[in-house]
């Protein structure tokens, strides 16, 4: 089982930038695809950005594409989402998952992943 622990939320107006990051520790990580995921208030849980440690390929939702990008540090086991040219409909907590053998688009296809983060609050103003 892998352990995920989630930073770098906070409050940012719109237009701006912000790094979450989410460390990964346990068995195996290297063989989990690596996930984020969001929440609104009163909106279910979507899926926003996935990548795979081995070569990196990446799959993403498409109201993010093109301002988020997600990326991994395979030394540190730590993946990241660098989200840019943020918009108050981008308000919402952030989680970190990982899904065993699968792929970055497998990961955006399930709703209940083998591990999930606490989540970090995102919060843009308008």
């Amino acid at each position: 089982q892998v352990q995920l622990v989630e930073s770098g939320g906070g409050l940012v107006q719109a237009g701006a930038s912000l790094r979450l990051s989410c460390a990964a520790s346990g068995r195996s990580v290297s063989r989990y695809a690596m996930g984020w995921f969001r929440q609104a208030p009163g909106n279910e849980r979507e899926f926003v950005a996935a990548i795979t440690w081995n070569d990196g390929s990446t799959y993403y939702a498409d109201s993010v594409k093109g301002r988020f990008q997600i990326s991994r540090d395979n030394a540190k086991s730590t993946i990241y989402l660098q989200m840019n040219r943020l918009k108050p409909e981008d308000t919402a907590v952030y989680y970190c998952a990982a899904e065993w053998g699968t792929t970055p688009q497998g990961v955006s296809e399930r709703t209940l992943l083998d591990a999930w983060g606490q989540g970090t609050q995102v919060t843009v103003s308008s």
